[in-house]
């Protein structure tokens, strides 16, 4: 009997001690779990708080290298322009036009540029510099102030390239402006020479593949940006967050000439083939195709021709010399591929078109009366009047 109460003990006094320990146990794991969600929710309040908040990455060294390399352009042209009475009948009896038709006028612009070559070539806008005949001078940030030759302007898409006999110049190393991303960091530097010297604003890349409306320049493939673009600013350097070179600054979007928060840049790789060509030939030499009139397609249009949407460059009128009507191709068709490529509108198949090598065939998709088509026709080169000494 006592024997049996003993063992009952025994049994009952080890149920409960391991019953402790399960529940001591259990305790710590609940404790641990709810440490571990605490900590978890900690650190994606954290991460959170981080990506909403939205902070630039540290960009001083890019925009330290960015300003050495960033002289201040000036440029003085003579403009020629009719005299206030030029028109008036009694001054033209007494006088003629030789004593007051025309008048000369000395006319200065400021700007930027960015020194692309230890030895010296430098780009800025064709805007800053005026015309070909204008004498320009570049003040580099160590204060070094020396006159440039001209070697070409390029009115297409506003640039211009510079020469000053100097070497072992700071440069800006070229970044590939096709891998920019939309809302990617980017910094605006300029040195506008007026009240200021550098100056260097931040933003983010807004768009790609912007057009200006003709407003500037013709070639419609522009990167936007809302880093503050002041006039002095033009020509300078629109750099990513690494430092490299991935646009030169060229306008302002403004009504009032104030900055609003739109600022347009030529990309960079657009930069480097203008620069190449005006140095190699003091042009740049673009490709066209003989005899054909584009414009728009337009809902109406698509609906008429039965497209299926406005993709595409519509081909308005054409001659029937042409070797493009040898080929093929006829008025109302619609130009929907460039050598395998889709073509989106009129102004992207002309970028294209400028791009491709002169001499040789282009593939083009044709769409025409719901079917379509295709035809190769010869790239020539685009005539254009030489702009540079």
């Amino acid at each position: 009997m006592v024997r049996r109460l003993l063992l009952l003990i025994t049994f009952v006094s080890i149920g409960f001690v391991a019953g402790m320990v399960l529940t001591g146990r259990m305790q710590s794991a609940n404790e641990a779990a709810a440490r571990a969600q605490r900590d978890g929710a900690a650190a994606t309040d954290q991460r959170g708080r981080e990506v909403l908040s939205g902070a630039p990455p540290d960009l001083t060294a890019a925009a330290q290298r960015a300003i050495q390399s960033v002289p201040n352009i000036s440029s003085t042209q003579i403009v020629r322009e009719r005299a206030p009475f030029a028109n008036d009948p009694f001054y033209q009896f007494f006088f003629g036009d030789e004593a007051f038709g025309y008048r000369q006028r000395r006319e200065q612009s400021l700007g930027s540029g960015v020194v692309v070559s230890s030895d010296g070539y430098v780009l800025t806008n064709n805007h800053v510099v005026g015309n070909a005949r204008a004498e320009v001078m570049v003040l580099l940030p160590d204060k070094r102030e020396m006159r440039a030759r001209i070697v070409g302007v390029d009115q297409d898409t506003d640039i211009a390239v510079l020469k000053v006999d100097a070497t072992n110049l700071p440069t800006l190393p070229w970044g590939d402006s096709s891998q920019l991303k939309v809302a990617e960091w980017v910094l605006a530097v300029g040195n506008p020479f007026g009240l200021l010297s550098q100056t260097v604003t931040l933003g983010i890349v807004s768009a790609t593949g912007r057009s200006l409306e003709g407003r500037l320049a013709t070639y419609e493939d522009f990167i936007q940006t809302d880093a503050a673009i002041n006039r002095g600013n033009s020509g300078g350097a629109l750099i990513n967050a690494r430092g490299e070179l991935v646009g030169i600054n060229t306008a302002i979007f403004s009504e009032t000439g104030g900055y609003q928060g739109i600022g347009f840049a030529v990309p960079s790789n657009l930069v480097r083939h203008v620069m190449n060509e005006l140095i190699a030939h003091g042009e740049v030499r673009r490709g066209t195709i003989a005899g054909i009139g584009l414009m728009p397609l337009t809902t109406r249009l698509a609906e008429q021709l039965g497209a299926p949407d406005t993709r595409g460059a519509l081909v308005a009128e054409m001659s029937e010399r042409s070797a493009a009507y040898r080929a093929g191709v006829r008025p109302g068709d619609i130009i929907v591929g460039f050598n395998g490529t889709t073509v989106e509108d009129t102004s992207h198949f002309m970028r294209l078109l400028s791009d491709a090598p002169i001499g040789e065939d282009a593939r083009l998709g044709l769409f025409r009366n719901g079917r379509r088509l295709e035809a190769e026709v010869p790239i020539v080169q685009r005539s254009s009047v030489r702009r540079s000494r």
